[in-house]
């Protein structure tokens, strides 16, 4: 009889990890008793944790062993509901009502301030270089878990002064907030990457070198076609699921 390639022993060990065998933020079996069980070599071993790893199923950290990721379901970002003012004032904005949406806590870390933003972020507001702009940035958890960073950057015209420099923005989250100063957003936009995380979002969202992050690039636009706000969403690519909907040309 022939041994079983990594990827059947990975596939093997996803299908118990999704079923619950494992505790989340358990100790995963070692090396050795995994080849044991399989009765394979431990590179091969090495070989599905690497796969594991990757798809955010375990994680590696020295001295500690492997362990079970700390967070299943993944998250659902549904980019056509989320903006909805009844779905973000059903919590305190739109994360906030993802998260409770799986039964889970969300907590949001909040710093505000004025900052130059990145240049792509000027282009798309149409700052001159070197101009500051407000930031409101969330490092944000379900659970307890790191899940996503996100800088918001708004023009300085738009929001010196305002509720949308202070911590506490209310029921329905940033969006509501630029509502009622005027700046109501009717169109939204978003573009998304798929790359390794730098070395803070690294740190903060618990990740390895062998995962990816999403980089949505999303950006508000009021009815005069005016961007009004930009936020980077940097999110786990194996904690999130990306949900778009569009309506069609009816059929002639």
């Amino acid at each position: 009889m022939s041994k079983p390639s990594y990827r059947d022993i990975a596939a093997i060990l996803r299908r118990e990890i999704e079923a619950g065998d494992y505790e989340r933020g358990s100790l995963f079996p070692p090396e050795p008793a995994l080849a044991e069980r399989f009765n394979t070599t431990r590179a091969t071993i090495n070989n599905v944790l690497r796969v594991l790893r990757a798809e955010g199923l375990v994680s590696t950290q020295q001295g500690r062993g492997t362990t079970v990721t700390a967070m299943t379901p993944r998250i659902n970002r549904d980019a056509v509901s989320r903006y909805r003012k009844d779905s973000r004032e059903r919590a305190r904005g739109a994360f906030d009502s993802e998260v409770r949406k799986l039964g889970m806590e969300p907590r949001s870390d909040l710093t505000v301030g004025r900052v130059v933003p990145p240049a792509e972020v000027a282009a798309i507001l149409n700052i001159e270089p070197g101009q500051e702009v407000v930031v409101r940035s969330r490092r944000m958890y379900a659970d307890g878990v790191p899940v996503q960073i996100a800088p918001s950057y708004i023009p300085l015209d738009i929001a010196a002064g305002t509720v949308l420099e202070e911590q506490n923005q209310g029921q329905g989250g940033m969006v509501s907030r630029m509502a009622d100063l005027g700046y109501r957003q009717v169109r939204m936009t978003e573009s998304i990457t798929v790359r390794p995380p730098n070395d803070d979002e690294a740190d903060f969202l618990q990740m390895s070198a062998d995962q990816r992050v999403y980089v949505i690039t999303h950006v508000g636009w009021t009815a005069d076609n005016r961007p009004v706000e930009v936020c980077v969403h940097v999110m786990p690519t194996h904690y999130w699921t990306l949900e778009y909907g569009w309506d069609v040309d009816p059929a002639e």
